[in-house]
């Protein structure tokens, strides 16, 4: 299996057409978030405690496929 993501300091950065398109989607999942959460926001704190409960979490679930399907460390 070839790896979706290389080591890079403390995060993985893409390497492959499949590692790509996992952070394609995590970054437009996210900036739907923020479209929809700000809309109907008042403040910027109601627009940031909005979106936590689901940017923080996908970017976790990203930070998890890149762990495990990164190359080895050299």
């Amino acid at each position: 299996m070839r790896a979706w993501f290389k080591p890079w300091g403390w995060i993985y950065r893409p390497v492959s057409v499949a590692g790509w398109l996992a952070v394609l989607f995590t970054l437009i999942f996210c900036v739907q978030v923020f479209l929809a959460v700000d809309r109907h926001a008042h403040s910027v704190s109601d627009t940031l405690y909005g979106i936590f409960p689901f940017v923080v979490p996908a970017l976790m679930m990203l930070n998890w496929l890149a762990s495990k399907t990164a190359a080895p460390a050299r």
